[in-house]
């Protein structure tokens, strides 16, 4: 079983930035792909980000060019660095571990975009 746990969220002006960190326990962390979903009121839930086992990343038409993925295998941690911060980019963010046709989420943490 694998426990996430996400932090960084928070309240920030249209144009700053934010880094999103997502721990993970109970499992092999290299062997999971890993990401982010985000989830405004009143919308489907999105793919933010999405980074392999290898590191290949994939991204929102929406974050491209403003938003990076990263992980640090050695701390069992996933990154979401968010840059150029939108209005549009309020939403709650989920980290989420997937292995196979498993996958595994964290609680989720609040991104608010507003001056």
């Amino acid at each position: 079983q694998v426990q996430l746990v996400e932090s960084g969220g928070g309240l920030v002006q249209p144009g700053g930035s934010l880094r999103l960190s997502c721990a993970a326990s109970g499992g092999i962390f290299s062997l999971y792909a890993m990401g982010w979903y985000r989830q405004a009121p009143g919308k489907q839930r999105e793919l933010v980000a999405h980074i392999t086992s290898g590191g290949s990343t994939n991204y929102a038409d929406s974050v491209k060019g403003r938003f990076t993925i990263s992980r640090d295998n050695a701390k069992n941690t996933v990154y979401l660095q968010m840059n150029s911060l939108k209005p549009e980019d309020t939403a709650v963010y989920y980290c989420y571990a997937r292995r196979g046709a498993r996958d595994y989420w964290g609680q989720g943490t609040q991104v608010t975009v507003s001056s």
